[in-house]
C-alpha cells in the first residue's frame, strides 16, 4: 500500500511540473509584437544622440516656476496618493503571501468549571493548547499565489509611475494654457489700446465732416467687440489657475508663472527605437504584468484540481478533572489529511477555462496598447512638425499685417482710406498674432505629448 501511495504522489508531482512555470511571453505573443515594433512610429523615425523620454522631467522643464508647482502637485496630488497608498497595500499582500508557506500557530487556552449535585462538589479542567497547522505546498498553489502577489505590486508601482507622468504632463500644460491666456490678454490688450485710437480718429473725422456716423458706429462695435474678449480671457485665466489648484489639492489662489517666452524646451529631439519605448512606457509594462498575473491565476487553477496536503498539530498542558495540577500533562496529537478534489459542480473546469480565455483576452490588449503607443508618438511627431511649419508662416503674416494696419491707419489720417479699410486690417492682424500664438502652443503641448507618449517623466 506504501508503494502504491508512494507511486500515485509520484505521478501527481510529474503532471503538475506546468503549475511551477514563470511567466514569460509566449512564443505567438513575442511573434506579434516583434513584427510590428520597426515600423510601430510610422515609415520614418527622426535620428538623433538625445533620446527625449530618457530625460528627466527637471531637465524637459526648465522653468523654475513650473518645477515648483511640478514639485508641489506631486507632493499632494490626491491621485498620486491613492496610487503609492495601492503599492504599500501590494506590499503587506505580497508579505503575506510570502509567509504562506509557514505553518501557522495558534493559543486557544480552554478551563471549565462544574458542578456535580450528587457528590456535592465541583469539577474542574484546563488545556493550554498550542495549535498547528501546515498546508504543504507540493502543487504550487502558495508560489502562484506570492508570484502573483508580486506581479500585482508590479502593477501598482507602474500605475503610480503612469499617475506620476500623466500629472505632470497635466500640470506642464495647464502652465502653459496660463502663460498662453496671457500672451492672448497682452495682445487683446494692445488691440483694444491702438483700437481706441482709430475710434478717436474716426470721430474727430466725424466733427470735422469728413465721416458718417456709420464709420463711428462700426469702430465703436469692433472696440467694444475687444473689451469683451479682454474680459473672456481673464475669465478663462482664472479658470485655468482654478483647474491647477485642484490639481494641487489647494484653495483657489493665483498661480505664478513667467512670462510667454521666458524658457525654452529642448530642440532636440529622438524617439529612441521602439524597443526602447516598451521599457519605458509604464502602460505598456502594466499590459505586460496583468498578461502575468493572469498566467498565474491559470497556474493557480490547474493547482486546484490536485490534492490539498495538511499537518496539524497540537502540543498543551491539561487535567482531565478533579484536582487542578500545575502544570498538569503533557498533551500532544498530530494528524496529516489529504482532501483529493472530485467532482466540485464543474467548478474548477470552469475557473480554468475563464482564467485561460482571460490570459487570450488580455494578450490581444497588450498588443493593441503597443499600437496605440505607436500610434500616439506618430500623431505627436506629425503635430510637433506642422506646428514648426506653420510658425514661420504665422510669423511673416504678423509682420505682413502689422504694416498693412501701419499703412492704412495713416491712409485713413490723410483721408485716402475709408474705415471699413481699417477694421478689415485691424481684425486680420488681431486674429494673425492670436493664432500665432496658439500654434506656438500647440507645438510645445506637441512637444509634451511625445515626451510623454514615449515614456517620460517617470524620473
Amino acid at each position: 500500500m506504501k508503494k502504491y501511495i508512494v507511486i500515485i504522489l509520484f505521478g501527481f508531482v510529474l503532471s503538475s511540473c506546468g503549475i511551477y512555470g514563470k511567466y514569460k511571453h509566449s512564443d505567438e505573443l513575442k511573434d506579434r509584437t516583434d513584427q510590428i515594433t520597426p515600423t510601430l512610429f510610422g515609415d520614418t523615425i527622426p535620428t538623433d544622440s538625445v533620446q527625449i523620454a530618457a530625460i528627466s522631467w527637471r531637465e524637459f522643464f526648465t522653468d523654475p516656476l513650473l518645477q515648483q508647482l511640478i514639485d508641489s502637485a506631486l507632493a499632494r496630488n490626491t491621485d498620486l496618493y491613492s496610487a503609492r497608498i495601492a503599492i504599500e497595500q501590494s506590499q503587506a499582500s505580497l508579505k503575506a503571501a510570502k509567509l504562506g508557506f509557514l505553518p501557522s500557530f495558534s493559543l486557544a487556552p480552554q478551563g471549565s468549571w462544574s458542578w456535580n449535585n450528587s457528590s456535592n462538589a465541583w469539577s474542574h479542567s484546563y488545556a493550554a493548547n498550542l495549535q498547528m497547522n501546515w498546508d504543504l505546498d507540493l502543487f504550487g498553489a502558495n508560489l502562484n499565489a506570492m508570484r502573483k502577489s508580486k506581479t500585482v505590486l508590479q502593477q501598482a508601482e507602474y500605475n503610480k509611475l503612469a499617475t506620476q507622468a500623466n500629472l505632470i504632463s497635466t500640470v506642464a500644460q495647464q502652465y502653459l494654457m496660463l502663460q498662453l491666456l496671457d500672451r492672448e490678454l497682452e495682445i487683446l490688450i494692445n488691440t483694444d489700446s491702438l483700437w481706441e485710437t482709430s475710434l478717436e480718429t474716426e470721430r474727430a473725422l466725424f466733427e470735422n465732416g469728413q465721416a458718417y456716423s456709420t464709420a463711428v458706429n462700426q469702430m465703436e462695435n469692433s472696440s467694444l467687440g475687444v473689451k469683451t474678449q479682454i474680459i473672456d480671457a481673464k475669465r478663462q485665466i482664472r479658470s485655468t489657475e482654478n483647474a491647477i489648484c485642484r490639481i494641487l489639492a489647494i484653495t483657489p489662489r493665483h498661480i505664478e508663472r513667467n512670462a510667454w517666452d521666458a524658457y525654452e524646451l529642448p530642440e532636440r529631439i529622438s524617439t529612441g527605437v521602439p524597443a526602447q519605448m516598451l521599457e519605458l512606457r509604464p502602460d505598456i509594462q502594466l499590459a505586460d504584468k496583468a498578461l502575468a498575473e493572469a498566467f498565474y491565476n491559470t497556474n493557480a487553477a490547474r493547482s486546484a484540481f490536485f490534492p490539498k496536503i495538511s499537518l496539524q498539530g497540537i502540543l498543551g498542558w491539561g487535567n482531565n478533572g478533579g484536582v487542578i495540577a500545575n502544570p498538569g500533562a503533557l498533551l500532544f496529537n498530530a494528524l496529516a489529511s489529504l482532501t483529493q478534489p472530485i467532482f466540485q459542480h464543474g467548478k474548477l473546469v470552469a475557473q480554468l477555462k475563464i482564467s485561460k480565455l482571460s490570459m487570450q483576452d488580455l494578450q490581444q490588449q497588450y498588443v493593441q496598447t503597443v499600437i496605440n503607443a505607436g500610434n500616439e508618438v506618430n500623431e505627436a511627431l506629425a503635430d510637433c512638425q506642422a506646428a514648426k511649419e506653420k510658425d514661420v508662416y504665422y510669423k511673416r503674416q504678423v509682420e505682413v499685417l502689422h504694416d498693412a494696419y501701419d499703412g492704412t491707419h495713416e491712409l485713413m489720417n490723410a483721408g485716402k482710406a475709408n474705415y471699413l479699410e481699417v477694421l478689415t486690417a485691424q481684425e486680420s492682424l488681431l486674429s494673425a498674432q492670436l493664432n500665432e500664438a496658439e500654434n506656438i502652443y500647440s507645438g510645445t503641448q506637441a512637444l509634451i505629448a511625445l515626451y510623454i507618449a514615449l515614456g517620460g517623466a517617470t524620473k
